[in-house]
């Protein structure tokens, strides 16, 4: 028997995205930045940079008032991930993995979870090992198309326009929590939204 998207949903504990074209648009801006010496020259040091939607960051605050936890696994290594998702308090940060079951093995293994019970998000063939596994495979708008062929959800909008927030909404619709969670986000009494995702824009202290 085939088991809707919704019914995958429902059981979603863990929400694990990729980032380049999940998380931002897919576009990776490289750009010099001169560098003080200690000999007093000035050396050029070249820095990476993305964009991240902020709808996604609201979205994972719906998501942990919904009871799960949020990941990232991406093959890039980039300070500005480690930044952003330090802002976003996310639970689980891998970067450098070219193989990105063996993460979720280790979080599965950690939080005591089964495949069921994760949901993933992915726009190229480097996510198809998780999203064949995964209890509930997203592809963004954008994603490829063997990508997309291989998804129980395809996001209305791209990734880096708020992709992210949409597989969130999902779930949570799904779960029939949304709407509690969305007036919980914006309870002027309820401490824990703020405490969630006042980012600090890569400010450490």
């Amino acid at each position: 028997m085939t088991v809707s998207a919704q019914d995958r949903a429902r059981r979603i504990k863990i929400i694990l995205f990729d980032v380049d074209g999940v998380l931002t648009d897919g576009t990776i801006w490289i750009y010099p930045m001169p560098v003080a010496l200690p000999d007093g020259t000035v050396a050029t040091k070249m820095v990476e940079a993305k964009g991240y939607s902020a709808h996604d960051g609201a979205g994972m605050t719906l998501a942990r008032l919904g009871g799960m936890k949020l990941g990232i696994i991406t093959k890039r290594i980039s300070e500005t991930v480690a930044l952003r998702m330090r802002d976003l308090k996310i639970e689980f940060v891998y970067q450098g993995e070219a193989f990105k079951m063996r993460p979720v093995l280790e979080i599965m293994e950690k939080e005591g979870v089964t495949l069921d019970e994760i949901a993933y998000v992915g726009d190229d063939v480097v996510d198809l090992p998780v999203m064949r596994q995964c209890g509930l495979a997203v592809a963004t708008a954008n994603a490829r198309a063997q990508v997309k062929a291989e998804a129980h959800y395809v996001t209305p909008n791209a990734g880096g326009y708020g992709a992210g927030r949409d597989a969130i909404e999902f779930i949570l619709e799904a779960k029939g929590l949304l709407t509690q969670c969305i007036e919980a986000s914006i309870d002027a009494s309820n401490p824990l939204p703020p405490s969630m995702d006042i980012g600090k824009g890569g400010d450490l202290k």
